[in-house]
């Protein structure tokens, strides 16, 4: 019998069978099957040889969904595949698995095998990356994504700035490659995308708008942060991620250990006594040693914590970042006669005079430096954001 439509459709199984496969008399393998009154198109193949000989069958479509003249087509089709070698039922499971292997589930992998080996602010840095930005790739079967694809989302991502695509860039590759190892990607489609070139900030507030940034700051753990980050010259996350245990208010010291630290160097910073008072002012919870955050957790939120600062802000001041008062303090300290290897010491930047020989056997962490530059750098803040005029003057220091 020719498997068509008339033939299909006026087809009932032989008495007393619920299962029954009819096949067609003209191309092997092609198969109409009535399964508990449930009719469906199949196509069976086999291929080896005695003990080896494997038999599969795959169901192609219920009918009347699928029309015969269509089932026969795909029939068709993969009796081609066969006969080439081909096993279409082994391709059809592993499309499946492969469909099963979303990009998602792969950025889980990888963070969660990361976890271990990042740092942890660049951990949180790729997981925002990852779980946020290139959301939308999520549900896609990782080996389905092509560069297309990712230049669109990179395009998009842009928007929020250079810097913030070039990062998502860079995480986005550094999945693909791990998933390549591992067998569930074939390429990595971030090569040959697009990386704009950044322009490097060079964004100072003035003595002026550090008055109005400060005067603006909530009475939280954000605004504590951020007077800390004008203050002292540190990075964000040496600041928000501070623990009690790495405080001394005895001697007026904050120790930060080399993993807390971007350059790997262990790290002091003399506490000045506006520094000493906001730390001291924190609420200590027992059994925790962070001093920001919840519970073991440091603060998070940056984004939307910033732009409610830029709300109560307002136009006052251009458009700034939060690591521009990094840049800001250093180039402040400067500005009241702070010698350039204290400023680098205070901020433990390793730059002109700490590089080749000097940087070889120049040993010396200028402690007593450093103390008073952050003391006068503390007084010359407070009398600013008071809107005074600063009486700080430039200061000598042994070279």
């Amino acid at each position: 019998m020719k498997l068509n439509v008339k033939t299909v459709s006026r087809f009932s199984p032989p008495a007393g069978k619920s299962d029954h496969i009819e096949f067609d008399d003209h191309l092997p393998g092609f198969g109409f099957r009535i399964r508990n009154g449930r009719a469906s198109f199949v196509y069976q193949y086999a291929f080896g040889s005695g003990p080896n000989r494997v038999t599969r069958r795959l169901t192609l479509g219920t009918f009347p969904g699928l029309p015969a003249e269509k089932a026969r087509s795909i029939a068709q089709d993969l009796s081609a595949k066969v006969r080439l070698g081909g096993d279409p039922a082994l391709d059809k499971k592993t499309r499946r698995g492969e469909a099963r292997d979303t990009f998602g589930g792969v950025v889980n992998k990888y963070l969660e095998m990361r976890k271990v080996t990042h740092r942890e602010s660049t951990h949180r840095e790729f997981t925002r990356y990852l779980r946020d930005y290139a959301k939308p790739l999520h549900n896609r079967p990782v080996k389905s994504i092509e560069r297309r694809d990712v230049a669109k989302l990179l395009d998009t991502i842009s928007a929020k700035g250079t810097v913030t695509s070039n990062r998502a860039r860079s995480a986005l590759s550094a999945v693909f490659s791990w998933a390549m190892k591992r067998g569930l990607a074939e390429s990595n489609p971030v090569i040959g995308t697009e990386r704009p070139e950044e322009k490097s900030r060079d964004r100072v507030l003035s003595d002026g708008e550090l008055a109005i940034v400060w005067n603006a700051l909530p009475d939280d753990d954000f605004g504590a942060i951020v007077k800390l980050l004008i203050l002292s010259g540190q990075r964000r996350d040496e600041i928000s991620a501070l623990c009690w245990s790495e405080i001394d208010f005895d001697n007026n010291v904050v120790s930060l250990p080399a993993e807390r630290c971007k350059n790997k160097r262990a790290h002091e910073i003399p506490l000045s006594a506006p520094m000493k008072a906001i730390l001291s002012s924190r609420k200590r919870a027992p059994h925790r040693d962070l001093i920001f955050g919840k519970r073991d957790v440091p603060i998070a939120g940056w984004g939307w914590r910033k732009e409610r600062l830029d709300l109560v802000i307002g136009d006052n001041i251009r458009p700034w970042t939060l690591h521009d008062l990094r840049r800001s303090t250093v180039t402040g300290m400067g500005n009241i006669g702070i010698l350039p290897h204290v400023v680098e010491a205070v901020a433990n930047h390793q730059s002109g005079s700490k590089k080749g020989v000097a940087g070889t056997y120049n040993r010396s962490t200028y402690g007593p430096e450093k103390i008073e530059a952050l003391r006068r750098w503390g007084e010359h803040v407070l009398t600013v954001v008071a809107g005074r005029k600063s009486g700080v003057t430039p200061i000598r220091s042994r070279a």
